[in-house]
């Protein structure tokens, strides 16, 4: 698959999620202290991030 969301545990034992395209990392969450939330971060990005605007602050 050319693009996925994978869950991690950081060095502080936070779990966090990030979005990979072609084997790059594109972004990655703040921490969460519980497997769920970060789930709940993916169906946000999943439900919100196609109608989201680009702001462009250059």
């Amino acid at each position: 698959m050319a693009h996925k969301f994978e869950i991690y545990k950081d060095k502080a034992g936070e779990y966090r999620v990030r979005f990979s395209y072609n084997s790059e990392v594109m972004f990655s969450t703040q921490g969460y202290s519980s497997k769920d939330s970060a789930k709940n971060a993916i169906a946000s990005i999943q439900k919100n991030g196609p109608g989201a605007p680009t702001e462009d602050n250059s």
